[in-house]
């Protein structure tokens, strides 16, 4: 019989399915490495007694020869311990963030397709990850939640990620391994010295733990307790933001100008953290700030990977990047459903003067006159300024037009900012 594993191992295995909700899948990120390997082997059995459904997923990179292999020895594992394996190839494209940045994009993106909400998805990281973390984002010259390095819990996008042995050190999981005959794969760009982690790996921590035996211990403690500092940080700008916040996403930028400079950036970093986006780098950031106080009609507008922030109108607003809008029309007989760069329409128009007119739906031109009931001819250009409509959402309005006549004013799938006398939109409700 195999020897049986520590119990630290175990305890804290126990204590992630504790924070697991009866019903709810487990799913172990399944590298083939020996952490992952071992992650699997441990909680295939933890599960098995509490009665948690365990599956695996493996993510093929593609980037190298040895993927064919490590996708092998998962496959291999799952059947052996009867654990459910979910495995995805995946294209990585590299962008400003390297390939080791542009992998970590397509494997997080790969978690967010197979894990349903509310599920819980283990990672392998260890204390010695969180050491090489800190020292990285250290070297960058990161702020707090850099040198916070990885968190045990954090919810993204609806999914919990849990690092159940973030205090666990390598030689730990190495030496319970090797107890259990474990088999796994070695990565051989782990030897590559030209990558930053591996340096730091190889040659900086073994220095350090050399002078300070320690070290390991001493800088995943450091990230833990930057880790709490940031938190108690984002709790007090939570409550500020909630003084200063407009609409969802939006801030009013005046008052926020008002502010001390690093309380300004505590603030907007925080914002996008409450908003899932990417947080700025300092000299975008830095941009951001010096342009707050733009004049009214300035339409700035400062962007980094995958956010915009705009300040129109001394408010400050932060958002997904926009997609350029194709050229586009269509013809509409005034049912729901109708497709549109925007996604379906979910609205249906009413009113027997217009059932046998040729309908169509296009962006708003410019030149667009509807008769309003009650308020006669008006120009869209100047319904749109009066309803303090930011320039951007305007150019994704949508017009329902008869001819030269405009109906309505929408912005799909189902909102309705204007609709011409004797046009009558209905949002439809499916099911």
């Amino acid at each position: 019989m195999a020897p049986q594993p520590p119990n630290p191992l175990s305890s804290l295995l126990n204590d992630a399915l504790a924070e697991t909700p009866p019903g709810r899948r487990v799913w172990v990120a399944l590298s083939g490495g020996l952490d992952s390997s071992l992650l699997l082997t441990l909680a295939a059995e933890a599960c098995q007694i509490s009665g948690h459904r365990l599956h695996a997923l493996h993510v093929n990179h593609g980037l190298q020869a040895a993927a064919a292999g490590f996708e092998t020895h998962c496959q291999q594992l799952c059947e052996r311990l009867s654990v459910p394996l979910t495995t995805e190839h995946v294209a990585v494209e590299v962008q400003g963030d390297g390939v080791e940045g542009a992998a970590r994009r397509a494997r997080y993106a790969a978690f967010q397709r197979h894990i349903a909400l509310g599920e819980a998805l283990w990672l392998g990281q260890h204390q010695d990850d969180q050491a090489e973390t800190l020292l990285l984002a250290a070297l960058r010259g990161s702020g707090i939640r850099g040198l916070a390095g990885m968190p045990y819990r954090r919810e993204w996008q609806g999914i919990v990620l849990l690092r159940p042995w973030l205090s666990v050190s390598r030689q730990t999981l190495a030496d319970t391994a090797h107890a259990l005959s474990l088999s796994w794969c070695e990565d051989p760009t782990n030897r590559d010295l030209a990558l930053d982690r591996n340096r730091l790996r190889h040659d900086v921590l073994p220095t350090l733990t050399q002078r300070w035996p320690g070290a390991v211990r001493s800088l995943a403690q450091s990230a833990g307790l930057a880790g709490e500092a940031d938190a108690l940080l984002a709790s007090y700008a939570s409550e500020e933001l909630a003084t200063l916040t407009l609409s969802h996403g939006c801030l009013n930028a005046a008052a926020l100008a008002a502010l001390p400079l690093p309380r300004q950036r505590l603030l907007i970093r925080t914002l996008c953290q409450q908003l899932e986006l990417p947080t700025p780098p300092q000299a975008r950031l830095d941009s951001l700030i010096r342009q707050l106080m733009a004049s009214q009609d300035a339409q700035v507008l400062v962007e980094w990977p995958g956010v915009q922030a705009r300040v129109w109108r001394r408010r400050l607003y932060l958002m997904t990047a926009l997609a350029a809008l194709p050229d586009w029309q269509t013809p509409w007989n005034g049912e729901p459903g109708v497709s549109t760069p925007l996604g379906p329409l979910q609205l249906r128009l009413e009113g027997g003067a217009f059932q046998t007119e040729p309908l169509m739906l296009r962006w708003r031109q410019g030149g667009e006159v509807l008769v309003l009931p009650g308020r006669g001819r008006r120009d869209l250009k100047r319904l749109l300024q009066e309803g303090d409509i930011p320039p951007w959402e305007r150019e994704r309005m949508m017009v329902v037009m008869a001819g030269e006549r405009c109906l309505g004013v929408l912005q799909p799938p189902a909102n309705v900012r204007w609709q011409a006398e004797g046009a009558t939109f209905q949002v439809h409700v499916s099911g």
